[in-house]
């Protein structure tokens, strides 16, 4: 490690500089250990690099009896709220849904429900079946043995044989439907629409060292069980043992490039704010699809004046969330909302194109136990159905533990006008420029939402639901962050190529959601995944044979 080196192209001094390793990996969550546990067989010297730090099971809130309350606090969604000192702010006030994510090992993979569908082979089809969007330059069936060994890495919970879903054996049996699952399913079954036991990376037998689900509560806020996949404890003891490198507390800066516009490695600052430059043959971004963009767009030099790899003008564009459209409603035999997990069925019938509706494409409904017992105070009292006065106690004690939801996951089209750029106020603790989320919802998607929250009424009247409500979109409803560096064959309309090496710098590659090209009607976790194996896939095939930077 050499001291204080020469000015970088804006003017600073980097004060510490590293070996070159072979790969460089920018973030730790679904794609970034994914890719680092696939290229790891090669041998080469590759490192991670994530601007958070391990979680510890026992700093999990489902330790103590204020875990609920801490998702308004340490544990928030919501990395405005939260406000820890890895995170970063995210400028968001011009979008009706607020950015969720999570700075650590592990990534957002930490908080998310583990509901783990895959896109449908028709998402991948969009303008071929439909006429809108475009088609991706990869397909369902090129994907599948990658879904299938993440799977079984990641630890799935499912049912084989879901008619609305393409063959695939979940190698742990599904979560129990419990109470609500049954009563909802019951109600499906009168309306003749489809559901199935949804697949779940939540542990419901012992599995490669993970006890099973214990039910300790809502799992947003990090399983300290351990029965939750998040990628801490899957990918990434198995990385480490191969002897790839993690160094947490490391939030970088920019991307550097040479003359001839290659990548050469990267500019980030450690925890006690000292810039180091960070030399590599190969650079993987997997910052989500806000922090890649936010990432790639404070990366100027001379080469990319507009940010690297942003020749095509369209990095940051195409920023798409998934609307969640929730409907809900009480019942009269109280509910097992109090036991976790929170998901736990799915329904596909209104997934596809239907020439007889007025939008197209489709979404997914997820079906929820309930909620626990803060959130449904807050949310009875914003919305009007828990008074304050003498009648508060007892309403109170008919809603808790009755409410049942359906929240249908929207599909979103690109729009180019939905983008992340960078804010020119608003900078984080180390004086980056924080991104600036711009974002508004489309006419097909309004019309989608409503279609969703009319046909989950009758679907909650027919479980025996009343006092009936909606929440749309949800607000803090932005975890799949999606489509922001797109990708494409043709590079004047997309970053990245069909195997997600950028068009203009060669050895620069994207693997998380920014590379979508449309965005499905399902949670995305698990697509992300198989993305990057497959990724890593080409990488160590092309490397073999020469033919990485053809």
């Amino acid at each position: 490690m050499a001291a204080r080196l020469p000015p970088d192209g804006h003017g600073h001094y980097v004060s510490q500089m590293h070996d070159k390793v072979d790969v460089l990996i920018v973030g730790s969550g679904a794609s970034g250990a994914a890719v680092a546990w696939s290229l790891a067989e090669t041998k080469m010297r590759i490192l991670c690099l994530e601007q958070g730090d391990w979680v510890k099971p026992t700093d999990y809130p489902s330790n103590g009896r204020d875990w609920e309350a801490r998702l308004f606090s340490d544990f928030a969604i919501n990395p405005n709220r939260r406000a820890r000192e890895t995170d970063y702010p995210i400028n968001d006030a011009a979008s009706p849904i607020k950015v969720v994510n999570f700075n650590g090992v592990g990534g957002s993979t930490i908080m998310y429900t583990a509901h783990y569908p895959r896109l449908h082979p028709s998402d991948f089809k969009v303008k071929s079946l439909d006429g809108v969007a475009d088609d991706w330059p990869v397909d369902y069936e090129t994907l599948e043995p990658f879904f299938a060994e993440n799977d079984r890495i990641t630890g799935v919970s499912g049912l084989a044989g879901d008619p609305a879903n393409p063959p695939h054996q979940p190698p742990m049996p599904p979560l129990p439907l419990g109470k609500s699952g049954q009563r909802l399913g019951k109600a499906m079954n009168s309306l003749g629409w489809h559901w199935w036991p949804s697949d779940s990376t939540i542990a419901t037998t012992d599995y490669d060292g993970r006890a099973r689900c214990i039910n300790l509560g809502h799992c947003t806020p990090g399983c300290a069980q351990g029965a939750k996949a998040s990628t801490d404890i899957t990918y990434w003891p198995a990385a480490l043992r191969a002897g790839v490198e993690l160094r947490t507390r490391c939030r970088v800066r920019e991307v550097t490039v040479d003359a001839e516009g290659m990548a050469t490695g990267v500019v980030y600052y450690d925890s006690e704010g000292v810039e180091h430059f960070q030399p590599a043959e190969l650079v993987v971004l997997a910052c989500n699809g806000v922090g890649t963009p936010r990432l790639m767009l404070n990366s100027v030099s001379g080469k990319f004046p507009g940010g690297i790899a942003n020749s095509s003008g369209l990095v940051g564009k195409n920023l798409m969330f998934h609307p969640y459209a929730q409907t809900f409603g009480y019942v009269d035999e109280e509910m097992d909302g109090n036991h976790g997990p929170p998901l736990c069925l799915w329904s596909a019938e209104f997934y596809e194109t239907d020439p007889s509706r007025d939008f197209v494409r489709g979404y997914t409904y997820q079906f929820g136990r309930g909620v626990q017992s803060i959130v449904e105070a807050i949310s009875s009292t914003h919305q009007g159905r828990l008074p304050f006065g003498p009648d508060h106690h007892a309403t109170y004690r008919k809603l808790l533990t009755h409410r049942l939801y359906l929240s249908a996951i929207c599909e979103d089209l690109p729009e180019e006008h939905n983008c992340v750029t960078l804010d020119p106020v608003a900078r984080d603790s180390n004086g980056i420029p924080a991104p600036r989320v711009e974002y508004k919802i489309g006419e097909n998607t309004k019309k989608m939402m409503a279609h969703a929250h009319a046909h989950a009424r009758q679907v909650l009247e027919a479980a025996g639901a009343t006092n009936i409500g909606i929440e749309s979109p949800i607000l803090n409803g932005g975890w799949h962050l999606l489509g922001t560096a797109r990708m494409g064959d043709d590079p004047e309309r997309s970053v990245v190529n069909g195997w997600g090496r950028c068009h203009d710098v060669k050895n620069l590659f994207i693997v998380d959601g920014s590379i979508w090209v449309t965005s499905g009607g399902v949670n995305p976790t698990s697509t992300i995944q198989a993305l990057a194996l497959w990724i890593a896939d080409n990488i160590k095939k092309r490397a073999a044979n020469a033919t990485l930077f053809d």
